[in-house]
């Protein structure tokens, strides 16, 4: 199975908006160099199609997900209660930090199992709550 993606690059920490397409192990391989750096963002779409599209930001154990629906809409994943729902958390958003309650905040365990799926399914519909900005 194969996945077109972009991210921060582990060698500068700067996003890379340069797109790959490449098996979905080599997507988790770069992801866990980051996690290593403990922090960044990556841009997840299915080959053929530019919408929808996921975005998943991260520092250290916390992450949000967006999503860019075929519409050219934009949604919040809602939280798995990882933090309190009035907690201020911060991930990377390209290549700045910008801050979240916890409403909106996963598990980076989580947030990848949700772009996993995303990958395999095509779907977003069963992978949780959406909240539209």
């Amino acid at each position: 199975m194969s996945v077109v993606w972009s991210a921060t690059a582990v060698e500068t920490g700067w996003f890379s908006g340069v797109e790959r397409h490449s098996a979905v192990a080599d997507l988790a391989d770069h992801l866990n160099e980051l996690r290593i750096l403990g922090q960044g963002y990556v841009e997840v779409r299915l080959p053929g199609s530019d919408l929808p599209y996921l975005a998943m930001g991260f520092q250290g154990d916390h992450a949000v997900v967006h999503l860019f629906d075929d519409s050219g809409g934009l949604s919040l994943l809602v939280g798995d209660g990882t933090a309190a729902p009035d907690a201020e958390v911060s991930v990377m958003i390209l290549n700045e930090l910008a801050f979240f309650t916890g409403d909106f905040t996963l598990s980076l365990d989580h947030a990848w199992d949700i772009v996993r799926d995303f990958i395999q399914t095509g779907t977003t519909g069963e992978l949780g709550q959406w909240r539209a900005l």
